[in-house]
């Protein structure tokens, strides 16, 4: 396979610690990598899912060989447990989530994810969502689109570029809002220094908005916590501290436990219901970096179901 997915080695040490096991959900398709190197490590079956029919397209052929033990579905991993369940399974064994925009996506122009590409401003998962990022771009006010780009990019000129964008609108190509914001930018005084193109974090707060990305892992993580059996493990790969904040306070508090010392009724005790097995994120090698330069910001979290 030419794709190399993400953190492979560490995933699946994290998920099959102590060999094969039956029913595994890959909530994030993608090229099929991960779900590849589960089979081939002797999975029993793995439902897979993502909303990009073009990377359901892609991962079909990279998994032609096990056709008979993995049921891919285009759907949000937002309801991974209903699949699980029409296949019949009473739980999951292992859960993995790799979050955010692929490189599949970020590679094909008219998909309007990458700046350095002039197409139409989309940044849709699934093709026929309800929301484009030009349908923010050219209605929502400029205190939105400010609020967004600061929440959602944690841009610190979140509102020099929505006054731009609503000063300049209709845009509705990606190199014409890419070009706004770099006019837009403050100037570096002295000797520029090296940093991203200025349109950088608009971009992904449009992408994150238009797939309410944040709010689908918000939703899913207790869900995915749920469908697990007791022993059983979720994996969360993260690309950006937002993702991996919410990943990591989420297993924090499913870890916490509460005991209500005696006569202290307004204490309301609380059981753990996962282990955290892991305190601090698993991050790429310098190998892996040099050979995949989108490892750098990966990191994993794992947590074990009591």
């Amino acid at each position: 396979m030419s794709h190399v997915p993400v953190l492979l080695e560490e995933v699946l040490d994290a998920l099959l610690p102590g060999g094969p096991v039956r029913h595994v959900v890959d909530g994030t398709l993608g090229a099929g990598g991960h779900t590849h190197a589960l089979l081939t490590r002797g999975v029993e079956h793995v439902l897979a899912l993502d909303l990009d029919p073009q990377a359901i397209a892609a991962a079909r052929q990279t998994l032609a060989p096990f056709a008979d033990r993995v049921t891919v579905v285009q759907d949000s991993y937002e309801r991974m447990a209903d699949h699980a369940r029409r296949l019949g399974w009473e739980a999951a064994d292992a859960i993995l989530l790799d979050l955010g925009v692929s490189s599949m996506q970020l590679d094909t122009p008219e998909r309007g994810f990458a700046f350095r590409h002039e197409a139409p401003l989309d940044m849709r998962f699934a093709p026929d969502g309800p929301l484009t990022a030009a349908d923010i771009v050219n209605s929502w006010d400029e205190r939105a689109l400010a609020e967004i780009f600061f929440r959602y990019g944690e841009e610190p000129h979140s509102r020099q570029y929505a006054r731009a964008i609503v000063q300049q609108r209709p845009i509705h190509m990606t190199t014409q809002l890419a070009a706004l914001i770099e006019q837009a930018a403050p100037r570096p005084r002295g000797k520029p220094a090296k940093t991203i193109h200025p349109a950088t974090r608009v971009f992904q707060a449009l992408r994150i908005a238009v797939n309410d990305e944040l709010g689908t892992v918000e939703r899913t993580l207790p869900r995915a916590i749920d469908l697990l059996r007791p022993g059983g493990r979720l994996a969360v790969i993260s690309f950006h501290s937002l993702e991996d904040r919410i990943v990591k306070e989420t297993f924090r508090e499913a870890a916490k436990e509460i005991v209500s010392p005696p006569g202290m009724a307004s204490i309301r005790p609380k059981q753990a219901v996962v282990d955290l097995l892991t305190s601090k994120p698993i991050e790429a090698s310098p190998e892996e970096i040099a050979l995949n330069p989108r490892a750098r910001s990966a990191k994993l979290r794992v947590v074990q179901k009591r």
